[in-house]
């Protein structure tokens, strides 16, 4: 059973998912304020990058002593810098909460709230449900830490790993329904990366308002849907370090990052996977898992390129979720 803490804390992250796709690169946060009686009497979230923050969503909602003597809760930790908009801090103060409960503390150095609220006489109470805090909001940890891009591959496969028979046939190994997802899932990214071995072979539009093609040689031909519609990004050797011969996809995806691309979404062949993977690029696989069986060596795998001899030395992922969309199993993993 959740404590009152723990359940007020899941409210703050079902409050803060309002938010998905509109807050970056601010984390999503949300906010649910009692009063002195233990009543919930407001809730909030941050909108959209610009707008208030959670804190200030909430407790402006209320007249000036309905909070007083009350608890705060929310998912991270309360700012007390000046932003696009006021410290959430001196607000919380003015308001003359009681207590303030928070999931994680920010990886920002900036904000430093927790210590502004205790000299204020306010309880604070710190690391309610941490580590689901801290996943909820592993983009925003990885675009803070590391000034790259949150990276998930999408890949579909039979239940032998293939993506494609030997001749490349590979229409269609998931169902309407899995294909039909992966049309919503481009939505809740930045931008969409694939290859030019993928473009030539498939023709695909891929339709979306950003995406990147890595293409090193120039190959893709100008008539390719993929360039109809979305603002393109092309790699090439021409404009993008090269790397034991390769395209440097981590200074492609640095640069993808200084345009304001925070998460990336990757539909490609094995080649590229299986590099992006052995070069500790992709955070998260996404993958549609088709009741089919190829049964054939010569097939194309979704992951190539790691010729490892041990299975000590195999990736290790942590699975999240799964869920049957149509007659697939679409399998959610974080790489460990």
């Amino acid at each position: 059973m959740l404590s009152q803490d723990e359940k007020y804390m899941k409210e703050c992250f079902r409050l803060a998912l309002k938010g998905r796709g509109k807050v970056a690169p601010n984390p999503l946060v949300g906010c649910v304020v009692l009063d002195r009686f233990g009543k919930v009497v407001s809730k909030g979230y941050h909108h959209k990058y610009g707008d208030n923050h959670a804190e200030r969503d909430a407790l402006l909602k209320l007249n000036n002593n309905e909070a007083e003597g009350g608890t705060l809760y929310v998912n991270l930790e309360p700012c007390s810098h000046q932003g696009k908009t006021p410290p959430c801090v001196d607000l919380i103060i003015e308001r003359k909460l009681k207590k303030v409960v928070i999931g994680m503390k920010d990886i920002n150095p900036l904000v430093s709230g927790i210590e502004p609220l205790r000299r204020a006489g306010i309880e604070v109470v710190t690391g309610v449900l941490e580590e689901e805090a801290k996943f909820f909001n592993r983009v925003f940890i990885k675009n803070m830490k590391e000034k790259l891009p949150y990276v998930v591959l999408k890949t579909a496969t039979t239940m032998d790993g293939k993506i494609a028979t030997k001749t490349g046939d590979s229409k269609w190994i998931t169902s309407g329904e899995a294909r039909k997802e992966v049309y919503k899932m481009r939505n809740e990214f930045d931008c969409i990366m694939t290859s030019s071995n993928t473009v030539i072979a498939d023709n695909p539009k891929m339709q979306h308002r950003s995406k990147c093609i890595l293409d090193k040689n120039s190959r893709i031909p100008e008539n390719s849907q993929i360039f109809e519609q979305g603002e393109i990004y092309v790699a090439t050797k021409n404009n993008t370090l090269i790397k034991n011969g390769q395209l440097d996809i981590k200074a492609v995806l640095s640069e993808l990052y200084k345009k304001g691309i925070y998460t990336v979404f990757v539909e490609c062949g094995g080649t590229l996977a299986g590099s992006m993977l052995k070069e500790g690029l992709i955070d998260e696989i996404y993958q549609f898992i088709a009741p089919k069986i190829l049964n054939d060596n010569e097939g194309k795998s979704c992951f190539n390129g790691g010729n490892y001899k041990k299975i000590s030395e195999a990736k290790n992922l942590g699975i999240y979720d799964t869920k049957l969309i149509g007659t697939d199993l679409l399998v959610k993993c974080k790489v460990l």
